[in-house]
């Protein structure tokens, strides 16, 4: 008889971050993203896109920073977070550019003095790449940055409905899909044998990368200074391969990419210039598919 034996204290303390329940005990509940999610309109039962799912978790993420601070709670999310988009506005254009000065100041604010170098990053990248579905010249893209080894996959899916893309086999997308009903699960740092099945997917789905929707958020975490600069070389490069297309780009400062519209990495060794037709077309993209039903996600 196969006897389940009871989880590790890190893994209960993880999963009940994310309980159900509007309490700060789990400060990433779907309760508390709604509720920081107010301000980009955020309600249950409502259509939204991946710019402002992405500023509902950094809103979180703050807030509970705020908490620990105050000697409220221990820290729950133990790394800065940094979203990064085409401007100021989220979805209104231009292609996203991940500021090293930026990175650099948000894990200074987060250090608390350990150091800059040492503080993990999460980076979230937004993207609106089409209308409906995802425009064919982004997916040779979209296929690399899943050999970075600081990819956490891709927020997005099917038109309709989010799911999660955790990895690529050739044209295949290989996805989680967390669509189904089930019964609450009470976490508590006091039942270490609670059944945590309900916060896993069992069944590994797929589809073509050509047909994923075009509203998507790219995720990377990256453990320390050297894992950021390993993950900016390797976004410049595939900047530069892009044909002009890049999903994103790096640079040293925003000041620097708009003064020449020409993005590198820290060390100068990739270039890549992105025309100002690119961003005109991608403007134009975004503006039309952020209203639509199809291009976006619901909270039930």
């Amino acid at each position: 008889m196969l006897v389940m034996q009871p989880f590790n204290q890190e893994y209960i303390e993880i999963l009940r971050c994310f309980g159900d329940s509007p309490s700060e005990v789990s400060p990433f509940s779907i309760h508390n993203v709604l509720e920081a999610g107010k301000p980009y309109g955020l309600a249950a039962g409502n259509w939204l896109g991946p710019y402002a799912m992405c500023r509902s978790w950094e809103e979180l993420a703050r807030a509970e920073k705020e908490r620990y601070m105050l000697g409220k709670t221990k820290l729950a999310l133990p790394m800065a977070v940094y979203i990064v988009s085409g401007d100021e506005y989220g979805e209104q254009g231009g292609v996203p550019v991940i500021c090293i000065d930026d990175a650099a100041r948000l894990c200074s604010e987060w250090s608390n003095g350990q150091g800059e170098a040492q503080v993990p990053l999460l980076i979230l990248v937004p993207l609106v790449l089409g209308v409906g579905i995802i425009n064919p010249r982004y997916v040779p893209s979209i296929r690399e940055t899943f050999t970075f080894p600081q990819s956490l996959g891709i927020a997005g899916g099917k038109p309709g409905a989010s799911t999660y893309i955790v990895g690529v086999q050739d044209d295949q997308a290989l996805y989680l899909d967390p669509h189904e009903v089930q019964q609450v699960v009470e976490i508590s740092p006091d039942n270490m044998g609670v059944d945590t099945g309900s916060y896993h997917c069992s069944v590994v789905r797929q589809l073509p990368l050509s047909a994923i929707d075009s509203s998507l958020a790219i995720g990377f975490y990256c453990r320390n200074r050297d894992d950021f600069d390993d993950l900016c070389s390797r976004a410049s490069v595939l900047a530069s391969q892009s044909e002009g297309a890049p999903l994103f780009t790096v640079a040293q400062s925003l000041i620097e990419s708009k003064q020449n519209d020409t993005f590198t990495s820290e060390g100068g060794n990739s270039v890549v210039t992105v025309p100002e037709v690119l961003l005109l077309e991608s403007e134009s993209e975004s503006m039309t598919a952020v209203p639509s039903s199809e291009d976006d996600w619901q909270i039930l």
